[in-house]
Order: C-alpha cells, then structure tokens, then sequence
C-alpha cells in the first residue's frame, strides 16, 4: 500500500483515508492535501509518488507545476495593489498601460481584467508556445488586439493571458517583475514555498505531471469562429511543456506556478483570515469586500459552463461547483487537472490541493470534488460532536 505522510488532525481521518484510497486505486499517482483553519494546518499530508515509473516517492518538498491555481496569487498580487492605492479596479486600464487603449478597449477596466470579462481570452492565432513565453511581447499582442466580445458583458475565461494582463499591470505599477512580487511581497514574507516558474535548482523537487486523456467524445458541429475555439486554439499549450526548461523558466502568472497544498494554503489563508496572517496584513476589510463583488455570472463563453466571476476569483453561487461548497463566503479557483485553492472566510479555512496525475474536468476533476466534499463533510461532523 502506498504510504502517506504528514500530519492529520483526528476529525479530518476520512481525508487521509479518501488520499490513500485514490492512490490505492491508482487513480492518483502523486498529491499533497492541506487544511488550514485560523491559521493553523490540521490536515497536511502527501503521499505516491513523483514519476510514472513509481520509483520516486513524493516528498514533503515536492514541487507541482498547479496551472491555473496560480492565478490565484497573480489576482492576488493585484488586489495588494488595490489595497495600497496603486491600481484602482474602476480605472481604465489604459491609464496605468496607454498602449492597451488599442482596437477598442479604451473603456476596458481593471476588474474585467480580474473576472475575465475584458474580451482577451487568448491570443489571435497563429501564436506559438514561444511566443507566449515571452512574456512582455506576448503582452504587447494582446494590448493591440480588439477584444472578442464588448468588455464587461460576460465572461471567457482566459486561460493563459490574464496572467500577461495582471502581470503587466503589477509591473508597470509596482516597478517589480509579477515573480519578483510574488516572491518577494507574497511568498517570502509568508514563507511559503511557491513560484512562478522554476528556479533551476529547483527542478530536482518537481514532480512529473502525466497529462490528462483526451476527451472522450469528440466535439460535434464546432464553430470555429466562436469565443471557446479562438481561445483554445490561441493557447497551443500541452500538460506535458510543464518539464520543459522553456516553461521552467516562463513568467507565466496564467499557468506557469510550481507549489504544493501546503504552500497554496499558507498564501491564500491571508484571504480566508480576513487579509492578515502572522502579522503579514496584506489586505484590508474593503479589498476582502471587492472580491466578492460580482463581476459577472452565466454560462462562461470558452469553458460553457456557468461561472460566478467575483473580483479576481470565483464565488460558488451559480457556477458549476456550487454544490461542493456549503453556504458561506467562500472565493476559489482551480487548475487544468485538477489543483484547487478554496478560501472560506466564514470557517476561517483554506484548502489547498496539488497533484501530478491530471484528471478530466472543465472545473477540478471529480477528485477535487471528492477531497473538497470529505473536507467539508469532517468539518460539519467536527462541528455537531462539540
């Protein structure tokens, strides 16, 4: 049997219990599950192992390349510089970036920058891998284009490019890299082990990612002209790039964070502890509110699934996950395969999740669901025996 390491409160057994049995299963090769509540981690575990080949196990330093879960600390980054005054969310972009003006998208906002809702999902193609991985270019291609949809009408999720977008605005405002931000505003100061892109002394602690099967049913009658073929099509990125020194060593604050659950939960608890962790306040009471300002709410025009877009992150009421969350103030975001980071205010909690055997899904994989649900199930069971 498949060890698992790390530490669980007694009341969360049944998520140790839920981990080993998908690594038994086979369904899970290598993951690492934590549980924050006011600041402390009652569920820290990891367990599998790190390559296909199983020879490898996965250790407490295990690195995942977590996809779009980095959005959540690249909005995050953006919203400490709401907080400090530096960006405004009402602004026009085009003010902190006058290149961005271009083709129609002077009235674009900062928040339709933080929802998805400003028209720029991806790139027009053709656009190379390469081309998106450099990243100031990539940023200029998309402050030239026309949005695909009038700017703060709905929502296409923009699956690499709004971490070129919000990584260009924490630059040009802050004077700081988005990795030179994060690293030295967010995950030093906190200690956490996360980072856009890979330090090469790193790579010896990322784990392989085994990409995710290809759909089952192949798409009918597909427009190629609609908003979800032009982004996908203008994101040529496969699961596998993650090992590559090109990707190792991209600013990609869409996709390109290397992390595990513990480092995830130890950042984003700053938002589920009201903006203040270990005497780290990196938000106040008003910027916590702007997250839960509903920016736009229906069926999201690439993923096709109804998606709740507060300011930055997603909220649960009308999106496709709504059911794995009780009621409460609760922001979240996922990545391609399955990662997750879930911050509920009202429980104080933060969970963090980051794995390398990539799951199907449009929004986390029935394993995400499964953790998310047994998280919640212990913690309403803790709550009745007190």
């Amino acid at each position: 049997m498949t060890s698992i390491s790390g530490e669980c409160d007694a009341k969360f057994a049944k998520v140790k219990q839920l981990l080993q049995q998908q690594l038994a299963s086979g369904d899970e090769l290598g993951a690492s599950i934590c549980v924050n509540i006011n600041g402390k981690n009652v569920v820290d575990l990891w367990g599998g192992h790190v390559n296909a080949d199983r020879t490898q196990p996965w250790t407490k330093d295990t690195l995942c390349a977590i996809w779009s879960t980095t959005k959540c600390v690249t909005n995050l980054a953006a919203l400490m510089l709401i907080d400090r005054g530096l960006l405004d969310p009402d602004e026009k972009v085009a003010k902190y970036w006058p290149e961005f003006a271009a083709n129609g998208k002077e009235n674009v906002e900062v928040r339709h920058l933080l929802s998805h809702t400003s028209g720029l999902a991806a790139w027009e193609s053709p656009i190379t891998t390469e081309a998106i991985y450099d990243v100031p270019n990539a940023a200029a291609k998309l402050a030239g284009q026309s949005p695909w949809w009038t700017p703060g009408t709905a929502s296409g999720y923009h699956l690499v490019s709004q971490g070129h977008l919000v990584g260009e605005l924490v630059k040009r405002v802050s004077g700081k890299s988005l990795e030179e931000f994060v690293r030295t505003e967010i995950a030093e100061p906190l200690g956490a082990d996360f980072h856009i892109g890979a330090r090469e002394e790193d790579w010896e602690r990322i784990c392989d990612m085994i990409p995710p099967p290809p759909p089952s049913t192949p798409p009918e009658n597909v427009d190629v002209d609609s908003v979800q073929m032009k982004a996908f099509m203008g994101t040529p990125i496969k699961g596998e790039y993650a090992a590559t020194p090109e990707f190792r060593k991209a600013e990609l604050g869409g996709m390109g964070g290397f992390a595990n659950a513990r480092s995830i939960a130890a950042i984003l608890s700053v938002i589920s502890l009201g903006g203040s962790v270990g005497g780290n306040r990196l938000l106040s009471d008003r910027t916590i509110d702007l997250i839960f300002e509903e920016q736009a709410s229906g069926k999201d025009l690439v993923l096709l699934v109804p998606i709740t877009w507060g300011t930055g992150f997603a909220l649960p009421n009308g999106s496709v996950p709504s059911g794995w969350f009780p009621k409460g103030r609760i922001c979240y975001w996922v990545g391609w395969g399955g990662s997750a980071g879930v911050m509920d205010l009202d429980r104080k909690m933060t969970i963090g999740y980051a794995l390398n055997k990539m799951g199907e899904g449009v929004v986390g994989t029935a394993r995400t669901e499964a953790y998310v649900r047994a998280i919640y199930s212990a913690l309403s069971e803790a709550g009745s025996s007190n």
